[in-house]
């Protein structure tokens, strides 16, 4: 991401604003999560560097063929709406994220998705 985070943040500490209005406060949670991942994308790619590029690629797909693979393989209609719900969330902050590090998010959903001794309660709406 850059400086410029480091720099607002910088920013927003120097000046003290006791009674911050609501905007102020979703623009301050957002700055938060920003700085929050990339922190966990620096640790990540500290931990895992970038394998050298004459490595052979992993075939394409699609995010809808991914959602749609992993609600066929869950064994309830609640864990198919989730895993919509869940790849949906990782499509959005996957610009963000090294592809790397999208793929071990992908294990990881999909790992707890299949596990049957994780059966989601009745507060999550099934899949229409």
């Amino acid at each position: 991401m850059g400086d410029w985070l480091r720099e607002l943040a910088d920013a927003r500490v120097s000046v003290v604003d006791l009674h911050p209005d609501r905007e102020t406060t979703k623009r301050r949670a957002a700055v938060g999560r920003a700085m929050r991942m990339r922190d966990e994308v620096a640790a990540f790619e500290r931990r895992w560097p970038a394998p050298p590029s004459h490595e052979a690629n992993v075939p394409s797909f699609t995010w809808s063929q991914l959602e749609r693979q992993l609600a066929d393989l869950v064994d309830s209609p609640m864990k198919a709406a989730m895993a919509r719900d869940l790849m949906s969330g990782l499509r959005k902050m996957s610009q963000f994220k090294p592809p790397e590090m999208v793929l071990r998010e992908i294990l990881c959903t999909s790992w707890a998705l299949l596990d049957e001794d994780f059966q989601p309660g009745s507060e999550y709406p099934a899949a229409p």
